[in-house]
């Protein structure tokens, strides 16, 4: 975007504030979902800074205005934003505080800051209500301030609804509602309400195309004891499958009648929330009913998967390893003789994946990223913007697909030309870092993010960090990240970070050099049984991820017996499994790339 184009909305903005009275706006980047991945109607702080990453926020005051964004996107953001008179605040960074803190100190006493309470989590607007109000400070949460001055807002998306069916759908939705109202009854609660776009589909086994790479739509649900009210626009979903979901008691009601259906709620009823996951203003309209809070009982439900979903992600990777090998054995043969793009490297890995049975999409937007580009872990090639891929380097591909067995995610580092002697000592880090957490064994339990420090131990012994977690959890055909387990030291402690079986996670370590090259590798992994002993039951990972690890990238002799053991038994398994699928080329790949080191 240009430069003034921000500025000139800014000055937009700033003049809808004053007839309003408002001291500070913030604009999140949310929706009344909490989604990750926004449709275009929700793009506000998009729209106004020109920046596009996945994450900030933006705080506009009469004479200031600050993008908040964490250390994937520092670099990013200051390209982004150069010239619109936003400022880059480096959240995370010791010496920058948080929006809220950042207000409290700036505003005098009786300032007004605004935000859009249909997009605020319960929980925020709990904690900044008090932060504010303790420095004499209102909130102000009635109102979206973009309408005012976005007169081409993009409406809502209108893709339609489907069934996610046997053989992939592996538990029936009426086994998933009885699940949750299992839970229901444990909170003492009559009526639950769930908006968050992926538990929603859970439940009901129903996908959908109205977000970016994750196959959900716009909808809010509504749990009864008896009955099921699921508010998405009547035309997404047809007439057969209304019927066949009025077979389980679930009625279809228009998608902005959730608001008044919560006020219609019996005084008497209990409604259960979870106020990490509903918005404030979408609960606001249950304010006569007593209200209790908790974890979406689906939210830890769906991440731990079943046999039957485990098996057929198992068969997933392998399709998804087999697009990869037939990917890698073009880019070889096509380096040096072809002009290659980090938009042709997407483009390709896309188009492998595509010709893979039951592949319906990218699980998120690839990551393809040259050198210094490598260096920014949430990098994004644009038509305007992107490297050739040519010389001597790293090349960092970061990418995944939805397909009706499971969602994949893996990032490989291949070497272009020579690589360096401190690009091999780099990539050897992270690959110890990644076979360590690969090994653990745990505890049944064990909180998520103390295995954090197992994957980074190797890079902290370089004197090196990275600065995002090591670890997310990973949805069934769902979003590429989901909860609740999260492997970062930095994750809030929580009894629901627990580890259990049948969760998928990424392990992606990696070491960032700005200005030069970016290393991360990463396989999913899931929690299966260890062993059991006097001192309970004990967990660890097998990794799904099917895709050789680039040994040309590795100073061998920084391996330890165990770790080449470990490499070589994980080529071998990724040869067995993939050599079936593949021929010619790819197939010549493959047993290139997983010969024993």
């Amino acid at each position: 975007m240009n430069p003034s184009s921000s500025v000139d909305r800014l000055q937009a903005l700033r003049a809808a504030m004053a007839v309003r009275n408002i001291d500070a706006c913030i604009i999140l980047t949310s929706d009344p979902h909490l989604s990750e991945y926004l449709p275009d109607h929700w793009q506000g702080r998009k729209w106004l800074s020109g920046f596009g990453g996945s994450a900030g926020t933006l705080v506009v005051s009469a004479d200031f205005a600050g993008l908040w964004t964490d250390s994937r996107y520092w670099e990013q953001a200051d390209a982004s934003l150069d010239g619109t008179g936003i400022q880059v605040m480096r959240s995370g960074a010791p010496d920058v505080a948080e929006p809220i803190a950042w207000l409290a100190e700036q505003l005098p006493r009786g300032a007004c800051v605004s935000v859009d309470g249909q997009v605020l989590a319960l929980r925020s607007q709990q904690q900044w209500q008090r932060d504010l109000t303790a420095h004499g400070i209102k909130l102000s949460c009635d109102a979206d301030v973009l309408d005012d001055i976005w007169t081409d807002r993009p409406q809502l998306p209108h893709e339609p609804v489907y069934e996610h069916l046997p053989p992939f759908a592996c538990r029936s939705r009426a086994e998933n509602l009885a699940a949750v109202r299992g839970q229901m009854k444990e909170y003492g609660a009559s009526w639950h309400l769930v908006s968050t776009l992926d538990d929603i589909a859970w439940v009901l086994n129903l996908r959908g195309n109205d977000v970016p790479h994750n196959p959900v739509f716009l909808a809010h649900l509504l749990i009864g004891m008896d009955t099921v009210r699921l508010f998405v626009a009547p035309d997404k979903i047809d007439s057969v499958l209304a019927e066949r979901l009025a077979l389980d008691g679930v009625r279809i009601e228009s998608y902005d009648g959730v608001a008044g259906a919560l006020a219609a709620l019996p005084e008497k009823a209990t409604l259960l929330i979870d106020p990490a996951r509903v918005t404030f203003g979408t609960v606001a309209a249950a304010a006569y009913v007593g209200k209790t809070e908790g974890v979406n009982p689906s939210h830890l439900f769906k991440s731990q998967k079943n046999a039957a979903e485990a098996d057929h992600v198992r068969t997933t990777m392998e399709q998804d390893g087999a697009a990869l090998c037939e990917f890698f054995a073009w880019f070889e043969s096509a380096l040096g003789t072809e002009r290659i793009t980090e938009i042709t490297v997407d483009e390709k890995i896309t188009a492998a994946r595509s010709r893979r049975p039951h592949f319906v999409t990218t699980s998120f937007g690839t990551i393809a990223a040259f050198n210094a580009n490598g260096a920014m872990p949430h990098y994004s090639a644009t038509p305007e913007s992107h490297a050739v891929i040519e010389g001597d380097g790293l090349l960092l591909i970061d990418s995944g697909g939805q397909y009706l067995g499971g969602t994949t995610d893996i990032t490989r580092v291949v070497p272009v030309g020579q690589p360096s002697a401190e690009q091999r000592h780099d990539y050897t880090a992270v690959l110890k870092g990644m076979i360590a957490l690969s090994c653990a064994v745990f505890p049944k339990g064990t909180p998520s993010s103390v295995l954090d420090t197992l994957a980074r131990t190797p890079i902290w012994q370089t004197g090196a960090d990275y600065g995002h977690g090591t670890g997310h959890g990973v949805g069934y055909f769902l979003n590429v990240h989901e909860g609740p387990q999260s492997i970062s030291y930095r994750a809030r402690p929580s009894p629901h970070l627990a580890m259990l079986p049948g969760m998928i996670t990424s392990n992606e370590p990696g070491l960032y050099r700005p200005g030069k090259w970016g290393i991360r590798i990463e396989n999913l992994v899931i929690a299966v049984p260890a062993l059991q002993t006097e001192f309970g039951e004990f967990l660890k990972f097998e990794t799904l991820t099917l895709c050789p690890i680039d040994i040309r990238c590795i100073e061998i002799q920084l391996l330890s017996p165990s770790e080449r053991a470990w490499l070589n038994a994980y080529h071998q398994e990724v040869r067995l499994r993939l050599a079936p699928l593949l021929q010619g080329e790819a197939l010549d790949w493959l047993q290139r790339r997983t010969e024993p080191v």
